[in-house]
């Protein structure tokens, strides 16, 4: 009797797999981390090879060491990562060049060139992103253009290009299906938002062989029977969502006007607009939010480049911590005014600024600084930063006064009152803050037939802790002014 979904999640840091039973509760789960390459300043890669083993260690591990049969698992979903890109050899199926990584800036000077020439008011209309190193597109490209003969066997089609997502599917499938889902699709710059299809004209501008893309299938579908799963064979893969598109599906938020933010390597503030896509005039970007059955919901999003992972390099570059659980009371020791504001634009700022050369910085240190007030300073600048957010989307006439919360930083009380009081807006913590991987596993439950409808997913939904703002405005406005300056001197 099938009684559980299973979820791949695969992050920028580590894959997880996540074994949910039908109710949306965690039965079992399972995290591996993986290497990070830095070859040069602002590039950032990933072997392909370590992605995928750790997929399979930990998807064996969960379903060995927790004794579930396959015939036990309902669906696989799958939520990955979004931009980062790989092209393997469709014979081989091994990766010509490291997975270039969504943070990774190396195309930078070529995104400022198209600019330049008056391109990107043309590329938005078409799939609501900015011209940006963030995305897929000239991620491709510098591939073709780089790495020896690839743009050939590109063009006599014996090369795939894929999201995490489709590289992974490809794998499992044993090279049977070359696909990804609406939602990844619509962060490659090569994908009409508008039409739901990959766009001629775009993939011309980049230089980008059509025969290079997957087939783009609905968020929650038929992707494919695993093969090459090991324990997971036979089970079919019927989910696939870039992760925060899963987390705001996670979120259950349906709804037009409700909201997800969602605090993991980077952080991503999402809001659903329904049927429609809004065009920001303050730099947000436009995107597929899930497509069920043929018709998208469409969502105004804010992506910041650096959240979590700067309590990580607070913690491994400066060894000022030895835990992250070390954060909280230290800035409960700290008065939330104590002068020090810490920029992490380790690999650029993204939205409202998109400025791909701005690098991080800390400001304000005098004789009386400490670790905690620059550890504090570290969790403050992420909440600062959704401050950013929200203004971005008031100006555009759409102001999130609440938010529901996800990712590993929302374990942390301290950052969520004072994202409350620097918001303020009420934050909802919900019981379960995995709703990364629950997004996946809802969208493959719900093509398995587990669930019949969208309203049945929100009666799941539980909220573990409410955050009303409690700071006067008069101080919050003082703080993000601070906030302001410090990043107008980078």
């Amino acid at each position: 009797m099938s009684q559980y979904v299973l979820s791949i999640d695969q992050g920028t840091t580590s894959s997880r797999a996540i074994l949910f039973d039908l109710q949306g509760n965690i039965h079992a789960t399972r995290q591996q981390e993986f290497p990070q390459h830095f070859p040069s300043s602002g590039w950032v890669e990933h072997n392909p090879e370590d992605i995928w083993s750790s997929v399979q260690q930990t998807c064996d591990a969960v379903m060995v060491e927790e004794c579930v049969d396959g015939d036990e698992v309902v669906a696989v979903g799958i939520t990955n990562q979004r931009e980062t890109t790989v092209i393997w050899d469709r014979k081989t199926g091994k990766p010509v060049y490291n997975a270039i990584v969504w943070q990774d800036r190396r195309t930078a000077s070529y995104c400022e060139s198209l600019k330049s020439e008056g391109l990107e008011p043309w590329v938005n209309n078409k799939t609501g992103l900015l011209i940006d190193p963030y995305f897929s597109a000239t991620k491709i490209r510098w591939i073709l253009e780089n790495i020896a003969g690839v743009r050939e066997r590109a063009e006599r089609g014996e090369l795939a290009f894929g999201t995490i997502d489709s590289f992974l599917l490809w794998r499992l499938t044993g090279g049977r299906e070359h696909r990804t889902d609406a939602t990844n699709a619509s962060r490659t710059l090569l994908f009409n938002i508008h039409n739901q299809k990959w766009d001629s004209e775009l993939l011309e501008l980049f230089g980008i062989p059509e025969s290079l893309l997957p087939e783009v299938m609905d968020s929650a579908d038929q992707f494919g029977q695993i093969t090459e799963g090991g324990a997971l064979n036979g089970i079919s893969v019927l989910g696939v969502a870039g992760d925060q598109q899963a987390a705001l599906f996670g979120q259950t938020c349906f709804g037009i006007g409700m909201a997800k933010s969602t605090y993991g390597t980077g952080c991503f503030l999402m809001l659903n607009t329904g049927d429609k896509a809004l065009q920001s005039k303050h730099r947000l970007l436009t995107t597929v939010a899930y497509r069920i059955k043929g018709k998208p919901t469409y969502a105004l999003e804010g992506s910041i480049f650096i959240a979590g992972a700067t309590i990580q390099w607070l913690r491994d570059g400066l060894q000022l911590i030895r835990n992250a659980c070390e954060t909280e009371p230290l800035a409960e020791g700290t008065p939330v005014d104590h002068g020090v504001y810490l920029v992490p634009a380790f690999t650029g700022l993204g939205a409202p600024y998109w400025d791909p050369n701005a690098r991080g910085a800390i400001f304000g240190l005098t004789r009386d600084t400490g670790i905690k007030e620059i550890v504090t300073a570290g969790l403050q600048s992420v909440c600062y930063q959704t401050k950013d957010l929200q203004k971005a989307m008031e100006k555009d006439g759409i102001r999130p006064v609440n938010l529901r919360v996800d990712g590993g930083m929302v374990a942390n009380n301290w950052v969520l009152q004072f994202l409350a009081d620097i918001l303020g807006a009420r934050v909802d913590r919900p019981s379960l803050v995995e709703t990364t991987a629950l997004g996946a596993a809802y969208l493959a439950g719900l093509e398995a037939g587990v669930y019949s409808s969208l309203d049945e997913l929100s009666e799941l939904w539980r909220c573990d802790r409410n955050f009303e703002p409690i700071m006067p405005k008069e101080h919050r406005d003082k703080l993000y002014d601070g906030w302001i300056q410090a990043v107008q001197k980078l």
